[in-house]
């Protein structure tokens, strides 16, 4: 009525090492292999994005123009602290709302517009 683990697991073992199973140093080589890979393909790329959307958030100055996230372009017209900027949207100079940089998402540098060649031609 009673069964022995211990045999079953002695021959379970036996026919690992006989037909060449992982083992311990193969599974630890394959999860090594698969965390290296993630690093690569997600940590990565994501630190190298946050690095240039900080160096872009610090180049920010009066004159630039932006996108919100929401949407909305508008001027900067002054960089009030290190989260803060005023920002002017539309030609309605009553319309100056102070953001948090967080909240924009595109960063065009005043002066750097530039001008395609059909519009030359006109």
């Amino acid at each position: 009525m009673f069964f022995n683990f211990g045999i079953l697991l002695d021959e379970a073992a036996s026919d690992t090492k006989a037909t060449g199973g992982f083992g311990i140093v193969g599974i630890v080589i394959y999860l090594a292999f698969f965390i290296g890979l993630m690093y690569f393909l997600l940590i990565r790329p994501q630190k190298k994005q946050n690095k240039k959307q900080q160096e872009v958030m610090n180049s920010i100055e009066p004159g630039d123009s932006i996108m919100t996230t929401s949407g909305f372009y508008g001027t900067i017209l002054d960089v009030v602290d290190d989260t803060t900027v005023i920002v002017e949207f539309g030609n309605n100079k009553n319309c100056r709302i102070p953001m948090h940089k967080r909240a924009i998402a595109e960063v065009e540098k005043a002066g750097t517009a530039e001008v395609s060649e059909e519009e030359n031609e006109k």
